[in-house]
């Protein structure tokens, strides 16, 4: 990540929505004024409130906005509005999104459904962020709003520390993600190569069972076999029924799944759904430490 790539107060942002549709204006707006108080113009693209059912708007409409903004010459980063559910069905549009031209590398910022574009966009030569979205970003305390701007204009970032379980130290690229909507690219063109990747996983209003349920499927699959270490952030709202009083908790249910693995695995880290979500690099070479619990970003 060359120096020239950062982001700096005056470049241009675009405002995409890929995935659901906006429902937090409010929220939103704030989000926006954020990246404008830090000296940016931000430019919200056509059509990026539209709504078509739970979506924001057709897969045309949403798949328009970000091819639009990545043919913008003068646009030097893409900012999503929200999360939700649709990012995956743009993937369909490949043809589509294979008709643009990347003359100079473009920052992809967003998290949960942006996983499907995070993956897919980093192996074509996007600089990719797991962070705040716009309709998230005003409620994050101030340190984690600078932590956004330090990671895109180029100054060092903070470790993050959790809960180390063991396992010693491991090196490897960072890949954060979202599990449920990971868990639906296995199989697909879209996945990426997992091997000496450290897999930082977060989800949000999965029940333990689901959890477990994906967990395993990640291991039949043998891609737990291939990751160097695992971060795990929040899982948001996981937590066993009022009244089911034999259910495992999401604490057990990953420890059951993943302690195993005889790799370095730390929970607890402060990125996810609700805040804080410190934002983290996709595809950045990253240690991470199982016996101290910490994680750091190496940047060239």
């Amino acid at each position: 990540m060359l120096n020239r790539n950062f982001l700096k107060p005056g470049d241009l942002v675009q405002v995409i929505s890929p995935s659901g549709c906006l429902r937090e204006l409010d929220a939103f707006h704030k989000g926006v004024e954020i990246w404008r108080s830090h000296g940016y113009e931000v430019e919200l693209t056509p059509d990026y409130d539209k709504q078509w059912g739970y979506l924001a708007g057709t897969d045309e409409s949403r798949c328009s906005q970000l091819v639009a903004a990545i043919n913008n010459e003068n646009c030097r980063g893409i900012l999503c509005s929200r999360g939700g559910y649709g990012a995956t069905r743009i993937l369909e549009k490949w043809q589509t999104l294979n008709n643009f031209s990347l003359s100079t590398p473009k920052w992809l910022i967003g998290f949960s459904d942006l996983t499907a574009l995070l993956w897919t966009f980093k192996k074509m030569g996007f600089l990719c962020v797991h962070g705040p979205l716009l309709n998230t970003l005003s409620a994050e305390p101030e340190w984690s709003i600078q932590r956004l701007f330090d990671l895109v204009e180029g100054r060092p970032l903070e470790p993050l520390t959790g809960n180390g379980w063991g396992g010693g130290q491991a090196k490897g690229y960072l890949m954060p993600v979202n599990l449920t909507v990971a868990g639906h690219l296995l199989g697909t063109k879209y996945q990426p190569d997992l091997g000496g990747t450290i897999l930082a996983l977060e989800d949000v209003n999965e029940a333990p069972y689901r959890i477990d349920r994906m967990l395993t499927q990640w291991r039949m699959a043998g891609l737990l076999d291939q990751v160097k270490g695992i971060a795990l952030g929040r899982f948001s709202q996981c937590s066993p029924g009022a009244m089911n009083h034999t259910e495992f908790t999401v604490e057990e249910v990953l420890r059951d799944r993943l302690a195993d693995l005889n790799i370095p695995i730390v929970s607890e880290f402060p990125f996810g759904h609700d805040s804080p979500n410190a934002a983290l690099p996709v595809g950045i070479e990253a240690n991470l430490d199982g016996d101290e619990g910490i994680l750091e970003i190496k940047r060239k």
